[in-house]
């Protein structure tokens, strides 16, 4: 057995126990981000048997929290159907793995984006609509104990998204200025601007278009692309209700379900 598939089987193995392994760093160490998106790809395989893939999200798209992880750019991980939740609908606890929330904004794409040196204005041209989102990142690592090997083998902490029922047209949204903030049980929890991603969800959405392409898993009509984090991830307990409102595109909400006895 490889170290690459002795990580992807502790990761998938406290992903479908529910309780959080320890880091993969001790097999793969810090800096071999390459092997660690192999250990992702060994786990898509793995949940193409359960789902489909529907999309992606661009990760680490903050540049605080690349310099605590000590990389440069951002990840990815892979969207799948069965992650989706709707607007207003409620997330089952035990499908959960230490959850936190953040609030984005979401691109659908209307094209395929096939050549990695595609240029910004190409993926421009490549974008249907924008919505609001709530992404509910998730770490299988006990304690959120990460650093970049670990998150891009774990599909880059992904969990669950749900995006709002308000679409406009990328001109219609002030990509950089656009104010975000989100509540917890109506008490505001987490604020930000879009220029916090990246500088522009505009640029984490043109990195990731070149990125996937070169991966040859490139970006496809109707997918979701989660563009990053307009401010900070907050912790969620069983029971809490989320809402995010982003300037220019509107009002986005998700509840967690109790816990189960």
């Amino acid at each position: 057995m490889t170290i690459y598939q002795e990580a992807a089987d502790r990761i998938w193995q406290a992903r479908q126990t529910g309780i959080p392994c320890a880091p993969i760093r001790d097999l793969l160490g810090e800096s071999d981000v390459a092997g660690a998106y192999r250990v992702q790809e060994i786990n898509t395989l793995r949940r193409l048997q359960e789902s489909r893939i529907v999309g992606a999200k661009i990760g680490l798209t903050s540049r605080v929290v690349q310099k605590q992880l000590g990389v440069h750019q951002p990840d990815y991980g892979l969207l799948f159907a069965d992650m989706d939740v709707l607007n207003g609908g409620t997330v089952a606890w035990g499908e959960l793995h230490q959850p936190k929330v953040e609030a984005e904004i979401a691109f659908i794409m209307a094209r395929d984006v096939l050549d990695a040196d595609a240029s910004s204005g190409e993926v421009l041209a490549a974008i249907d609509y924008v919505v609001p989102a709530l992404e509910i990142v998730g770490s299988r690592i006990a304690g959120w104990d990460i650093r970049i090997t670990d998150t891009v083998a774990d599909n880059a902490s992904s969990s669950h998204f749900v995006l709002g029922p308000s679409a406009r047209r990328v001109n219609e949204v002030d990509m950089l200025n656009c104010a975000m903030t989100l509540c917890l049980n109506g008490e505001e929890k987490s604020s930000g601007k879009g220029r916090a991603c990246l500088g522009s969800p505009l640029s984490a959405l043109t990195w990731l278009a070149r990125t996937m392409a070169a991966q040859g898993r490139p970006l496809k009509a109707g997918q979701v692309v989660l563009s990053g984090a307009l401010g900070p991830m907050v912790p969620v307990n069983p029971g809490d209700q989320c809402t995010a409102h982003i300037e220019g595109l509107g009002e986005i909400s998700v509840e967690f379900g109790e816990k189960s006895a």
